[in-house]
């Protein structure tokens, strides 16, 4: 109950700040780009740290994938996610991003590494990220400190799921922290992986496989 009822009071808190922020946030964004279109998130933010894992060797396939580190996502995912760290800022919090939009191909590659759908999302399907609706996220100190969510980023056990709560009272605050303020801003949490956050419609977008310049 006393986890219900913080989650609540979040909510409640995040949400009306939500509605103040948001608009100063838009003057920043173009209004001629249409939703679906794909952005480079630092193009319209240098207050999110970008920190691809899986343009490093340092994930669970131990693999470079991405070419180079760089967060696309479609427009419409990229407004709300600025918006949430437009809210973030104030409290001295930034966002990192481990992963964002995955083409197609890096999924299939991914597959051949590791075809089992409990880890990887089988590319004859697709996954969220591979249409550019979702986002793999934490969230970051002023002192440049990463939030305690009680696991690492793609750790697959049962701890990285929102329903374990054998955790202490800072890392259960810190979780509820993230789904609240993600949720009141249109994304919705994957129950098994407390980084990972879809957009609410993030299934409508289409499956791509657009890649970003590196040089």
């Amino acid at each position: 109950m006393r986890f219900f009822l913080i989650f609540v009071n979040l909510l409640i808190y995040l949400g009306c700040s939500g509605q103040s922020s948001s608009n100063n946030n838009n003057k920043n964004l173009s209004e001629k780009i249409n939703d679906t279109t794909f952005v480079n998130i630092r193009d319209f933010s240098n207050d999110i740290i970008i920190d691809m894992k899986y343009a490093t060797t340092a994930n669970f396939l131990n693999t470079k994938v991405y070419d180079c580190s760089a967060c696309y996502l479609r427009y419409k995912t990229a407004i709300q996610l600025l918006r949430v760290s437009s809210i973030l800022i104030k409290k001295r919090i930034k966002i990192k991003l481990f992963d964002c939009y995955r083409p197609l191909d890096i999924q299939k590659k991914m597959w051949a590494l590791v075809p089992n759908p409990i880890y990887v999302a089988d590319p004859s399907k697709g996954s969220i990220h591979n249409r550019g609706a979702a986002v793999d996220m934490t969230l970051v100190y002023a002192n440049g400190k990463d939030f305690d969510m009680g696991t690492s980023f793609d750790y697959f056990g049962k701890e990285a799921s929102h329903d374990y709560l054998r955790f202490s009272k800072k890392v259960l605050k810190n979780r509820i922290f993230l789904k609240t303020i993600m949720i009141s801003n249109g994304f919705k949490a994957f129950d098994s992986e407390w980084w990972h956050y879809n957009l609410s419609n993030g299934t409508t977008f289409k499956l791509a496989n657009f890649k970003w310049n590196c040089n």
